[in-house]
């Protein structure tokens, strides 16, 4: 492996820097439901832009923009959703996690 390798910053280290300042916010905003719908916002806004630099034509492109982003979101989501499942994340007992912003994932 090579030098440029091992210093190289993954996605995966990128994201942990993304995810350090959403839970920096939440704590500061106590607003869990606020921070993840910023956050996904700020994803989609990333992503318009990623697409439209990207793009020969992003009009005629579009479609295809949104399946590829979608399909990749998704897959990224329920990879992580199993990761929940097999290690659910500690919730402190005072902790309110009652938040009406958010949708409650009911069948």
């Amino acid at each position: 492996m090579s030098q440029a390798n091992n210093t190289e910053t993954t996605i995966f280290q990128l994201a942990d820097q993304f995810i350090a300042l959403a839970n920096e916010l939440t704590q500061q905003h106590q607003d869990l439901g606020k921070i993840g719908t910023a956050l996904r916002f700020a994803a989609a806004r990333f992503n318009a832009f990623e697409a439209s630099v990207k793009a020969a034509d992003l009009k005629t492109e579009k479609d295809s923009a949104l399946e590829w982003f979608t399909n990749e979101y998704r897959e990224m989501l329920a990879d992580n959703l199993e990761d929940h499942i097999a290690n659910p994340p500690a919730v402190a007992d005072d902790e309110d996690t009652a938040d009406n912003d958010v949708e409650q994932f009911r069948p």
